[in-house]
């Protein structure tokens, strides 16, 4: 549901949905400075195609964002990446709370990492859309879905070692730092403005929050209720 700010051309001619096709989006992501390589194994061996409508599946593998419907995105690969990246650094967490769904590409590179992922979406067609794709690619085991507003987070299964939106808040969202176990880590995109969004990473240490900026990005908005 995002896309990177000045991000490199996107190279062409990638037209396949091949394992070539997968090996040479990994190696732009390292040439971008990704540098995880459980992050880079597992979005090697994940079908972004998948995601997508057959239309689009001959693009999946431009370092891009797509669309998926309902005036949303499937993320552009190095967002995915640089954003688990960030989310694992100092450690795999337990569990995760995604707030987004969309596609459900971010939540299954998560599930592919071992991670248990709890996804909240507010548009019912994309989640009906995603949980048929979770069942195939046999990851629904470690995902558990809800239609719900994504600013209430899922107090009911919380605290959570880490949490990651896919969609951005005008500023930190409250309730979700309140969901957020001590020594846990929140990814989020924050900014009103397209075009002067950041994307944060910030610990919660001892109930003070660290926080760091990593970058410009652009994404939708987090929107309040359900669709």
């Amino acid at each position: 549901m995002i896309h990177r700010l000045q991000s490199r051309p996107e190279s062409k001619g990638l037209g396949m949905t091949s394992q070539r096709a997968r090996d040479r989006l990994i190696e732009r992501l390292r040439d971008q400075g990704i540098r995880d390589e459980r992050v880079l194994n597992v979005m090697r061996a994940l079908p972004r195609h998948a995601f997508l409508d057959e239309a689009l599946a001959s693009r999946a593998y431009e370092d891009t964002a797509l669309p998926i419907g309902k005036g949303q995105t499937i993320s552009q690969p190095w967002v995915v990446a640089r954003m688990t990246e960030a989310l694992i650094e100092k450690r795999m967490p337990a569990k995760v709370l995604e707030i987004g769904t969309g596609s459900g590409y971010q939540t299954a590179v998560l599930a592919s990492l071992g991670i248990p992922v709890f996804t909240v979406e507010r548009i019912d067609e994309l989640l009906r859309t995603a949980r048929p794709r979770f069942r195939q690619l046999k990851l629904h085991e470690l995902i558990r879905s809800k239609h719900d507003d994504g600013n209430l987070g899922w107090a009911e299964n919380g605290p959570f070692d880490a949490i990651l939106l896919t969609c951005a808040a005008p500023a930190l969202v409250r309730p979700l730092l309140a969901q957020l176990a001590d020594s846990g880590v929140l990814i989020s995109p924050v900014g009103v403005d397209a075009a002067k969004q950041k994307l944060v990473r910030v610990e919660k240490t001892d109930g003070q929050l660290i926080e760091q900026d990593l970058g410009p990005v652009s994404f939708v908005p987090l929107l309040p209720g359900v669709l």
